[in-house]
């Protein structure tokens, strides 16, 4: 009996982290294709389509990676458990604070399941497009991706549809996270979700403390006579690349004992212009006027997140139709972003024990050796900065399968040999952590 081919080497630290899904994929040649994407979504191509991404890793065409996407015999469900229980691990029992958004992006025509004129947030306006609810936890300064789930308009179902609300699906993701073991301190959302007394009455019954947006009408002081608000106090807002600036704040008083509290927020008491003030609602206890504004203050750190895994991994850049697809497209840009997130954590633990301890090397001289001398690594803690440095351990991989059609054509040995030469030293790289695939 002959024993089945192992799968195609990539680039080291990728092959690493793609071990620990490799049971999942039936065919050795399903499994290459989910490491070819992973490659092809950190690379540095403008836009993450199939052929592109056959280019970089290789492949003489798009063909393989759209069966894997289409027609390979895997289990998305299988995919997705694995990549929550990596999460799990990652996080080794820490809680985090969770944040719900939705993201949408514009499609034309109406052949994509799901698409209709409908809101996208990401645009401010009413288009064609398809729009999903998103769970993401905030570690630290680190965003990563937990889960998704496709709004389904009415106008768009298929019979088998039922159809729910945002603020429903959006309940739906809480329950299935804790049902899995997730621990989160605070719960964060806009005001879609914060005037959603559906969603609300999740939150209660799993007895989660949250800071939630609401409108600047909300029925607790509009529908109110005699509310009262407090003096004005300043606080410093703090912001993800760590810049600080005074922001107001105040509470609204509604008559009567109140378990949640309200606050207003603003960048400037005179103008109070719509983009820089919010509405907040929360039960969190305590003196929190110094705090609940930048609490608040990480679900912007999500649109910039998001924003790293549309435009950097590739998020809207499937050609797609078929929804049972372009859920397979999204779950692996979230296994992508979970790496590079793993790896920009166990960066910020790191330079966290050097703060900690005065003998312990500052973060220059923790990153890997040899590969940190490169004149374009970053020495910068965060994810953007992670993604640039796994960015350039791939390049000798990509570069060489770009440059290889040529050798096709010109016999040129030392090139290639050199470059081989150069990606075996590539693959020595572990990077900031040694995942586990056990």
């Amino acid at each position: 009996m002959i024993a089945p081919r192992k799968a195609v080497r990539t680039v080291g630290f990728v092959d690493d982290y793609c071990a620990a899904y490799e049971d999942i994929f039936p065919e050795v040649r399903s499994f290459e294709s989910f490491k070819y994407l992973h490659v092809g979504m950190i690379s540095q191509i403008k836009r993450k389509s199939l052929p592109e991404i056959a280019k970089v890793v290789g492949l003489n065409n798009e063909q393989p990676l759209h069966h894997f996407l289409t027609d390979s015999p895997w289990d998305i469900k299988s995919l997705v458990e694995r990549r929550l229980s990596l999460t799990l691990s990652m996080l080794k029992g820490e809680s985090f604070i969770l944040v719900i958004d939705e993201t949408g992006d514009k499609k034309k025509g109406n052949s994509t399941d799901y698409v209709s004129r409908q809101y996208v947030g990401n645009l401010g306006k009413v288009e064609n497009g398809l729009v999903s609810v998103n769970a993401y936890g905030v570690l630290g300064t680190i965003v990563f991706p937990l889960t998704f789930k496709i709004f389904k308009p009415k106008t768009t179902l298929h019979e088998e549809d039922i159809y729910k609300t945002k603020p429903e699906l959006a309940g739906e993701i809480i329950q299935e996270l804790r049902g899995l073991g997730f621990k989160f301190d605070v719960v964060l959302a806009d005001c879609l979700y914060g005037e959603s007394k559906t969603f609300r009455q999740v939150l209660d019954e799993c007895k989660l403390k949250y800071v939630l947006a609401v409108r600047s009408n909300h029925q607790a002081w509009s529908e109110v006579p005699d509310v009262i608000n407090s003096d004005w106090y300043t606080f410093d807002r703090i912001f993800a690349n760590g810049k600080e600036q005074i922001y107001y704040i105040q509470e609204i008083l509604p008559p009567g004992a109140q378990e949640i509290r309200y606050w207003k927020i603003t960048k400037d008491i005179l103008k109070e212009r719509k983009n820089t003030t919010w509405y907040l609602m929360t039960n969190l206890p305590g003196e929190i006027k110094q705090t609940v504004g930048n609490t608040y203050g990480f679900r912007n750190w999500i649109e910039y997140g998001l924003k790293q895994a549309k435009n950097e991994l590739g998020w809207a850049d499937f050609r797609l139709t078929n929804y049972a697809q372009i859920q397979r497209w999204w779950e692996i840009v979230c296994c992508v972003y979970l790496m590079v997130s793993w790896h920009s954590i166990a960066r910020d633990l790191a330079n966290k024990s050097q703060t900690e301890n005065k003998n312990v090397p500052p973060l220059s001289q923790k990153e890997p050796e040899v590969y940190s001398r490169h004149k374009w690594w970053s020495f910068t803690l965060g994810w953007k900065s992670t993604l640039n440095n796994l960015h350039l351990i791939i390049q000798p991989y990509v570069f060489f399968n770009l440059l290889n059609p040529w050798l096709d054509i010109f016999n040129i040995p030392l090139l290639e040999s050199g470059f081989l030469s150069l990606q075996n030293i590539m693959n020595q790289f572990q990077g900031y952590m040694t995942f586990n695939s056990g």
